[in-house]
């Protein structure tokens, strides 16, 4: 067994960002796989974002990544939107523009949108933080 319990590593490395995929094995013997990424950020310290696949679950995490990677390869294979250089460099609508410019041309009632508050609990936490008794 190596550091750590890790009985296998490597990297893949790419733009900025380098990837680890380490096997390790837990004090109990089981065997999973440690997905990390990291990534350099401004104040010249590293941000880590990792994921943990034990080995019982890898067939079906398997089985989902490629499903992923086989939408992925069908969508990049769309025609994309013509879009110039003009449109991606200006910053995107206010979505209250795009509300009311999608209303005057829609020739349907406007839609209505309903936003409810959670109601209050009878209870008053700042009352019970007091601690004064009558």
């Amino acid at each position: 067994m190596g550091i750590r319990g890790e009985l296998f590593s490597t990297r893949f490395i790419c733009e900025g960002r380098t990837y680890f995929f380490n096997v390790k094995e837990n004090r109990n013997g089981d065997i999973f796989l440690s997905i990390v990424e990291s990534k350099p950020t401004e104040t010249e310290t590293f941000d880590r974002r990792s994921i943990v696949i034990f080995q019982e679950n890898m067939e079906g995490f398997m089985r989902a990544m490629r499903t992923a990677a086989g939408y992925m390869e069908k969508a990049s294979q769309r025609p994309k939107p013509d879009r110039t250089a003009i449109q991606s460099s200006q910053p995107r609508q206010d979505p209250r523009q795009a509300r009311q410019r999608l209303q005057e041309s829609s020739s349907q009632a406007p839609r209505r949108f309903v936003i409810r508050k959670k109601p209050h609990s009878s209870g008053d936490s700042r009352e019970s933080k007091s601690g004064a008794s009558d």
